[in-house]
């Protein structure tokens, strides 16, 4: 009989099919290691999954979560450079075809047949996960586990702003979406000499006060407009859209100058549902993007390492895995930034 453990899974595409299970623990295999799970941070994708409002297929059941970072306790044969009691965080592409022309490019993540932690293939909101060497980083001395653990959002920040979307210092850039990747958007935006406005709710306001207190950043409730066009009335420089809606694209759209960049970052299922004619007319750039690679992953653990980017503003509790649903509902109702569970 095969050992078990605790596992938050997500077992069928219906609203709040989620649960904690015991599900086998895994053995590492040729070319992947065992981490045993220190910190797993809550993702937003992980509550659309919860809540059924997710646009991605979804391996039922499987283990949630996908940021996450813990200790080697096993070694898959094959596995060099890695050794029991290892730090490491992961990548998430924890399938990939090393033949597509995009792994051939370093750009795995946007291989097609790319299969993520959480909904792919079991994630880490367990206590122990399995995962291919290849997706292993060490996590710098000094650096605490429950920090590393958010590397992933930070990457996604990071691979946004920083490649994917047109900033030089002094620009004025607008982000949409108080959520933990608008959030690290805008604070990777100020590190790049931008100033930033972050665009929220009413409802957002715990959000809001620790993007404000945490990376310096102006926050803003009912509109940008005025805040875009301050400088000289045409717009934004640029505008990033992190919330996970449509509906901000067209905001962001009217934000923008002309000959300015809209990267979004935030998914939106389901229809777009208004022209995109002023992207024509003031001849925007309009960008997506999604995910990261191996040198994103170094460059911002290194940021980490250094203070230079500090995930502790977001983070707005720590919970026993026990205890997910809790976390779940206070990331979700916005008390908190951004859930941590401890397993």
């Amino acid at each position: 009989m095969s050992l078990q453990q605790p596992a938050v899974v997500h077992f069928a595409p219906q609203s709040g099919s989620v649960e904690l299970r015991d599900v086998p623990v895994p053995a590492a295999v040729p070319g992947e290691v065992l981490l045993e799970v220190a910190a797993v941070g809550v993702c937003g994708s992980d509550l659309h999954q919860w809540h059924a409002t997710h646009s991605w297929p979804v391996n039922y059941p499987v283990v949630l979560g996908h940021e996450f970072g813990g200790t080697v306790v096993e070694v898959g044969e094959g596995v060099c450079g890695w050794t029991e009691g290892d730090r490491a965080v992961s990548e998430t592409a924890a399938v990939i075809d090393a033949d597509s022309p995009m792994t051939r490019r370093g750009l795995y993540n946007l291989d097609p047949s790319r299969k993520g932690f959480g909904y792919g293939v079991d994630g880490a909101m367990t206590r122990r996960v399995r995962v291919p060497a290849r997706c292993l980083h060490r996590v710098p001395e000094g650096l605490a586990i429950e920090e590393a653990a958010l590397t992933e959002p930070c990457c996604v920040a990071y691979n946004a702003v920083v490649n994917n979307t047109r900033i030089e210092p002094g620009d004025r850039v607008v982000v949409l979406g108080p959520g933990p990747i608008g959030i690290l958007c805008a604070a990777v935006a100020k590190l790049r000499g931008a100033e930033v406005a972050l665009v929220g709710l009413e409802t957002d306001a715990v959000r809001l006060a620790a993007a404000r207190a945490g990376y310096g950043v102006e926050t803003l409730t009912g509109g940008a407009g005025d805040w875009a066009r301050a400088r000289d009335g045409l717009g934004a420089d640029a505008v990033i859209d992190a919330a996970g809606t449509n509906a901000t694209l067209k905001i962001a759209l009217d934000l923008v100058r002309p000959a300015g960049w809209v990267t979004k970052v935030g998914w939106g299922p389901g229809p777009v549902g208004f022209t995109l004619d002023p992207m024509v007319q003031k001849n925007v750039t309009l960008q997506g993007s999604f995910s990261h690679n191996w040198a994103i992953w170094e460059r911002v653990l290194a940021l980490l390492a250094s203070g230079a980017l500090d995930v502790g503003p977001i983070i707005g509790g720590r919970w026993p895995l026990a205890e997910w649903l809790p976390a779940f509902e206070q990331m979700h109702s916005g008390a908190v930034v951004k859930s941590v569970l401890v397993p």
